[in-house]
């Protein structure tokens, strides 16, 4: 009985990331990709922004 007691926790272990990959697949894309990608798109341009600002500053 104590390789049950062994197997039991690295079996649960794999069906629980089995679990979470197949979650992370199935969100990928979708509807909502466009909008998460324009989320994306707009922070990088805000930073992009803000580096430029700072970098530029001193300058006329």
């Amino acid at each position: 009985m104590d390789y049950v007691a062994a197997l039991v926790p690295p079996v649960v272990m794999a069906a629980f990331f089995i679990g979470v990959v197949r979650v992370i697949v199935k969100t990928q894309g979708g509807a909502a990709k466009a909008k998460e990608d324009a989320a994306v798109d707009a922070a990088l341009a805000r930073a992009e922004g803000a580096h430029q600002a700072s970098a530029g500053g001193g300058q006329i």
